[in-house]
């Protein structure tokens, strides 16, 4: 007797192969950069200034897309607003993982602008997920990711340092005081991510090859007003002098913390 067995290939039921999924990076300076200003403290000194990608924006935000790519299927689009030369940094983002890439040809003047330009070429896209940092290093506003959910009429959850795809939704859970939030909000949702959304990942060699040929495209700016005017930017105030106390003089101690520190 021959037992003849057919074996039938499912497809995974927790897979979305539509699944679209947007991130938005920025471009700022390394943490290692020294600030100055130029034209009477009105622009930020370029010279010399090593740039990256905005931190939060790589580990959290990029890293949970991919991993979510990863398990659900769909695709990984990372945009940037930024000229030519932020292309490096957004060539990092596709080595990390991103499928492509969308740059607005347009200066990063501020956040609102830059919310309104990336809502202007995400509003007809479809995506499930657009992906934000808490904040930029350089600026840390937490504009951008309130001001997309806004412009595109979607819900939004800031801070989120877990999510889950269940269904036609998204679990979602952030750290607040004395506790954790849990949210459950139907997609397409916006979503800035923190600390403990994912972990860094660092692009491998093959990444690196692959990136060069993933496409990147550029796309002329939307006819959006600006509604921020920089009139001035002023560095910290510098850090006073340390002063050093014998241990066993309390009397100073006291005097210090009340006249100088001000605390007691």
């Amino acid at each position: 007797m021959i037992l003849v067995i057919f074996a039938e290939q499912f497809s995974n039921p927790d897979k979305h192969e539509n699944m679209k999924f947007l991130v938005c990076v920025s471009k700022v300076p390394d943490t290692t950069t020294k600030i100055n200003f130029t034209d009477n403290n009105t622009k930020f000194d370029t010279n010399g200034v090593q740039w990256i990608v905005n931190p939060t924006d790589e580990w959290y935000a990029l890293v949970k897309a991919i991993e979510l790519k990863e398990q659900l299927g769909g695709t990984v689009t990372v945009i940037n607003v930024g000229r030519a030369e932020n292309d490096q940094i957004i060539r990092k983002a596709l080595a990390i993982g991103a499928d492509d890439a969308v740059r607005v040809d347009a200066d990063e003047s501020e956040g609102n602008y830059v919310a309104a330009q990336i809502a202007e070429y995400a509003k007809d896209k479809a995506y499930d997920i657009i992906f934000t940092g808490p904040a930029t290093i350089s600026f840390n506003g937490s504009l951008v990711g309130g001001v997309v959910a806004e412009l595109l009429d979607l819900p939004y959850i800031s801070y989120a340092n877990s999510l889950e795809v269940d269904g036609d939704a998204a679990k979602v859970k952030r750290d607040i005081e004395g506790g954790v939030e849990s949210s459950k909000v139907k997609m397409p949702v916006v979503v800035s991510c923190d600390k403990g959304m994912a972990e860094q990942r660092i692009p491998n060699m093959r990444g690196i090859m692959a990136a060069r040929s993933k496409p990147l495209t550029v796309v002329a700016a939307a006819a959006v007003e600006s509604k921020v005017n920089v009139k001035q930017f002023a560095p910290p105030e510098p850090k006073q002098p340390v002063k050093f106390i014998e241990p066993d003089n309390v009397d100073q101690l006291v005097e210090l913390l009340r006249n100088e520190a001000k605390v007691l």
